[in-house]
């Protein structure tokens, strides 16, 4: 994965050519004590791997950010570059996998290897986490047993990922519980073919967002 993301910050497409690619692990977007997280998939190779910042750059964070924009939980509706002013209102954005996989398709080795790092970001939220939109159901799979290794207790059987899907973690002794939603990634083989519709995304953010006591 690392000579991938590498390899693409090289062979730059030709819209991109006069930047110079971030080309590393691409960290979690948004303020330290967020209430709301939304958990997504992994960088795109000329997307977040080009511009340094989760879902900046590319037609996914296109659909998110504006979502976004539209309930009141960021400041404008456009992610390009790293500095282009955007902030986030309560919310924090992060993935399972940090580097940009060929393909845009993790492995499930690439996933549990790179967990460690979405369960110590867990772990810092915790303070302040209240819920979670797991955007896909690949990031499902990778999201719950970080959400268990981080602190949070998962019911039995483990729920399985459906859009709309709400699941409450019991927090640990010393913390609080931690509402789950579950909703179609915002790639653009669900929003070009109207899987996940704009409305779709709104609804499950505005629900999320009151369930975080942002709304």
């Amino acid at each position: 994965m690392v000579a991938w993301r590498e390899e693409a910050a090289r062979d730059k497409r030709a819209a991109f050519a006069d930047w110079t690619y971030w080309g590393r692990p691409v960290p979690g977007f948004g303020p330290a004590d967020a209430r709301l997280l939304i958990v997504g998939l992994a960088p795109a190779a000329h997307g977040g791997n080009r511009t340094g910042r989760m879902f900046t750059g590319d037609r996914s964070g296109d659909v998110l950010y504006q979502a976004l924009y539209d309930v009141g939980l960021a400041s404008q509706p456009t992610s390009v570059s790293v500095d282009d002013g955007l902030e986030l209102y309560g919310v924090r954005v992060t993935s399972p996998v940090h580097c940009a996989p060929p393909a845009n398709r993790p492995t499930p080795g690439e996933r549990d290897t790179c967990r460690p790092w979405l369960v110590q970001e867990l772990r810092l939220l915790r303070p302040t986490l209240r819920a979670v939109v797991v955007l896909g159901g690949f990031g499902w799979q990778a999201a719950l047993p970080a959400f268990g290794e981080a602190g949070w207790v998962l019911p039995r059987p483990r729920p399985v990922f459906a859009h709309g899907a709400r699941v409450r973690l019991d927090g640990p002794p010393d913390g609080d519980g931690l509402d789950v939603f579950g909703c179609f990634h915002v790639s653009q083989r669900n929003t070009f073919t109207g899987r996940l519709t704009a409305e779709m995304l709104r609804d499950v953010l505005r629900t999320a967002a009151g369930a975080a006591g942002l709304a």
